[in-house]
């Protein structure tokens, strides 16, 4: 028994002291979440995005009290039956599969299902496509150590616009892959960007050279289909799609860009530690044992994908992917951990807001019963933070 126990003691010790050991190391690589700066950054936004939603909710042909929309949106009619919420996430014919329930679903209130099928969709698509654009920004920001970098500097927007238009001027028939298609757009003009950038490799000099380039060409050509547009209506909904806009999003877009969304995101909170490592320079990197020009190509890859979930369901959205990283840097800092979780944040927040603006503001400034695409009120938005950008910083550009 004298041998036992401190035996006993001794692995008791040692099992204690690794647990601790364990879990002092989980805090160690998790404890950049709890940064008060980030943590502030996340609440902030988070509030910013409920407020302008229960405006959204709110507002329409059939009005409502925010206290109606807020007990609309927690309806336990719908939150607490799993039916209802497959239905509207994964589609009916997918609920009727898992669930194997073949009858009518349960009736809603006239608030709640005016909230949950029409309203609530455009809320959650403006999170998710703030979402993607910023992060996009981000990663490109630092893959081209140019903080005025964004989805439009890679030509992605360019490549997706023109292949929207292309469709709607010459392949009418097509419309309905139109999604599709202005991702296809936006993949394929940052592969031609890639391949002209190349050159025994790449440089960010070079990416944004090349985006520039096939850009301004890709615009070019827009410009020039509008030319051949006969229908009134083909051009009013070309410069939707290429202004973007949240008008008539439903619940087929949000299950459209989100699987795409949770994949672009999940990779570039992996990558976050390659990303800190680009910006430190490429010898330093090399030296780190980085392969530079995989991991440069994988992550733009990554930034193309998150941009291209956004374009399928929004159109293009300006300055959202290059305003918010800015944004999310000067709040909680250059780590890459930290922006990419803050850009999760603040980049939905400003969409969300600046939809508020765009289906709202028509009214409110002249009473006219209309809404303006979201991207006008980004632009409106984006344009007077770089005026302000540029007279405060005298080295914009290199990040």
């Amino acid at each position: 028994m004298s041998r036992d126990g401190p035996t006993a003691g001794g692995d008791g010790r040692t099992i204690g002291g690794g647990v601790a050991g364990g879990r002092a190391a989980a805090d160690g690589r998790l404890g950049w979440l709890f940064d008060p700066r980030l943590l502030t950054v996340a609440a902030g936004s988070l509030a910013l995005v409920v407020l302008a939603g229960l405006v959204q909710v709110s507002f329409g042909a059939y009005s409502m009290t925010v206290g109606q929309a807020w007990r609309a949106v927690l309806d336990p009619a719908v939150l607490l039956d799993p039916r209802w919420l497959l239905n509207f996430l994964a589609g009916e014919e997918l609920m009727r599969a898992i669930t194997g329930f073949r009858g009518e679903l349960p009736e809603l209130g006239r608030e709640t299902l005016v909230v949950w099928s029409i309203r609530l969709p455009r809320v959650l698509v403006g999170v998710i496509v703030g979402m993607n654009l910023a992060v996009s920004g981000a990663i490109l920001q630092a893959v081209t150590r140019n903080e005025l970098a964004s989805p439009f500097i890679l030509g992605v927007s360019s490549g997706a616009g023109l292949m929207i238009l292309l469709t709607l001027v010459v392949f009418g028939g097509l419309s309905a892959f139109l999604p599709v298609i202005a991702a296809l757009g936006g993949a394929v003009a940052f592969l031609i960007v890639y391949a002209i950038a190349w050159k025994n490799g790449t440089s960010p000099v070079r990416l944004v050279l090349a985006g520039v380039i096939v850009g301004t060409v890709f615009s070019s050509l827009q410009t020039g289909l509008f030319f051949f547009a006969d229908d009134i209506g083909v051009v009013q909904s070309a410069i939707q799609w290429t202004t973007g806009s949240l008008t008539g999003t439903d619940w087929e877009q949000v299950r459209m860009a989100l699987p795409w969304t949770l994949v672009a995101l999940t990779l570039s909170l992996a990558g976050s530690r390659q990303l800190n490592l680009l910006l430190l320079g490429e010898q330093t990197a090399k030296s780190l044992g980085m392969s530079i020009e995989r991991v440069r190509f994988g992550l733009s890859g990554v930034a193309v994908l998150a941009a291209a979930a956004s374009i399928a369901v929004a159109g293009i959205v300006s300055f959202v992917g290059l305003i918010v990283p800015h944004v999310v840097r000067n709040l909680v800092g250059s780590d890459y951990k930290r922006v990419i979780v803050g850009c999760l944040f603040v980049g939905p927040a400003l969409m969300v807001g600046a939809d508020v603006g765009a289906r709202l503001g028509m009214s409110v400034l002249t009473g006219a019963d209309s809404q303006i695409p979201v991207g006008i009120v980004t632009g409106l938005v984006g344009g007077p933070y770089f005026l302000y950008l540029m007279r405060r910083r005298q080295n914009v550009g290199d990040l």
